[in-house]
């Protein structure tokens, strides 16, 4: 019988995964992340399939460790947080959860626009301290500006349609143009530097690659417009936290809300102080403005959330469950390497 590990589960998702795999597969189910500073437990380690989410550290030191591994079955879009050329060299097929969180991530994109826009989260924080100032928390209409959507696939088509909604105009960037949307939302389709100069609002939608890390820089932040906000719920990677840090103290952008950052793990993942000598120069540097970030009064900082609804959820379990069934049929789907 497969035998599959479960890594990084959730106390709401053991119901649903052992009701998937009971009387089919040999499985455990563990709470625990899989990375190299905690001991794999010996009947682990001939597991045929692990399955992990982004909150596992899954390099060469932790693969080697398994003798029989085929398949590793994400719980998430993302993987660079798996060592895809050693899974390559040791036949290890990596396969993930798309299009599980389309709804989920573009409405929490908006409502991170509207926070920072509209200074809910300022507001509430000091009106809780019993402080108020009006003139202080004057913020703008979305309805008539101009949002720029960099990515317009499943999350950022599902975006432009809530800002179509909210009567704005929407200018888009991608590698290729989708006719239906320019239809459907009224989307333009411009290069790079004419959306940055042009929209009151920036929201990243991109999956993170070789060519787009830093997309967001010194010389982004200079064209875009003072008055303007950016959005990030895609990956941290995609924006130089520095050239942003530096972009919000000179006023070159009004403000950010951001649910995704830079060396985001050491904020979340205890293990980085159990052995801090993970942490190079350039991590505690970003993680040191990361820090800061979260105290601008024109920042919203959130823990990297955006995809988690109840739907969401189930949604990711559903497909890791038919990726790891089509896996056992002989049918290799959605994989990544």
């Amino acid at each position: 019988m497969t035998k599959i590990v479960y890594f990084d589960v959730e106390n709401d998702e053991y119901d649903y995964l052992k009701n998937q795999n009971d009387g089919k597969y040999d499985y455990f189910l563990t709470g625990k992340s899989l990375n190299n500073l905690d001991k794999i437990p010996e009947e682990y380690k001939d597991a045929d399939v692990i399955s992990c989410f982004t909150t596992s550290r899954v390099g060469k030191d932790v693969l080697e460790k398994f003798s029989k591994l085929r398949l590793i079955a994400l719980r998430s879009v993302g993987f660079n947080h798996i060592d895809l050329n050693y899974c390559d060299e040791h036949d290890i097929s990596v396969v993930n959860t798309p299009n599980y969180g389309n709804k989920s991530v573009a409405e929490f994109a908006f409502g991170l626009m509207i926070d920072v826009c509209r200074k809910i989260t300022l507001s509430y924080l000091e009106y809780k301290d019993s402080q108020t100032d009006a003139q202080k928390y004057i913020g703008s209409e979305l309805g008539g500006k101009t949002v720029g959507v960099v990515g317009l696939g499943a999350i950022g088509s599902e975006f432009a349609r809530l800002a179509y909604g909210f009567d704005m105009k929407i200018l888009g960037y991608d590698i290729k143009e989708n006719d239906k949307l320019k239809e459907m939302y009224k989307i333009k389709y411009t290069d790079f530097d004419s959306l940055l100069e042009k929209s009151d609002f920036i929201s990243i939608h991109a999956p993170l690659t070789k060519g787009n890390k830093h997309l967001f820089n010194d010389k982004s932040f200079r064209r875009m417009k003072n008055t303007s906000v950016l959005i990030n719920t895609a990956r941290g990677e995609i924006v130089e936290t520095q050239a942003l840090y530096n972009a919000l103290m000179q006023n070159e952008i009004a403000g950010a809300g951001l649910d995704v950052l830079e060396s985001e793990e050491t904020i979340s993942d205890s293990d980085y102080l159990v052995d801090i000598n993970r942490l190079n120069n350039t991590v505690l540097k970003q993680t040191i403005l990361n820090s800061r970030l979260q105290q601008l009064p024109n920042v919203i900082v959130t823990p990297h959330i955006a995809y988690n609804t109840h739907e969401a959820v189930f949604r990711i379990l559903d497909i890791t469950m038919q990726n790891i069934n089509a896996f056992e049929s002989g049918t290799i789907q959605n994989k990544v390497n």
